[in-house]
């Protein structure tokens, strides 16, 4: 019955790996469709210079998932990521509140909330035991 009701690493993989392919594909279509999701929607969104701050977000966006999908200084990585979402509230959420209300907010930005506390799970809990800093620690330990 303990088999059924208790779980160890598991969970935690599988936090790692929705974070990390969603940032990953987030990332990488920043690149191959910068003017719907790159340059040309941080020119719309009133950011400058655009092409600098859609190439570096997405970069980051890529670098960071692949940190977090294979569990390597995952609380370091989590943190560029924690800061791309703040910064998307702000820039698309918080007007859209100002200007439509409460409820259409919370129900456009239900996947920001979700990797938001995602992200914030593995700030507190990092990598989980099936990860590469797992076993870099345990290397290090012998």
């Amino acid at each position: 019955m303990n088999k059924i009701f208790l779980t160890k690493a598991f969970p935690t993989l599988v936090i790692r790996l929705t974070v990390g392919l969603i940032f990953l594909s987030e990332g990488i279509q920043k690149f191959l469709y910068p003017e719907v999701l790159g340059s040309g929607r941080f020119a719309k969104l009133g950011i400058s210079p655009p092409a600098f701050w859609s190439n570096f977000t997405g970069s980051f966006e890529i670098v960071c998932s692949l940190l977090v999908i294979i569990g390597l200084f995952t609380r370091l990585a989590v943190i560029p990521l924690l800061i791309i979402m703040i910064v998307s509230f702000f820039t698309t959420k918080w007007p859209e509140f100002l200007e439509k209300g409460f409820w259409p907010t919370v129900h456009d930005g239900r996947t920001d909330f979700a990797m938001t506390m995602l992200l914030i799970f593995l700030l507190i809990y990092a990598s989980g035991n099936r990860s590469v800093d797992i076993t870099r620690n345990a290397k290090r330990k012998n």
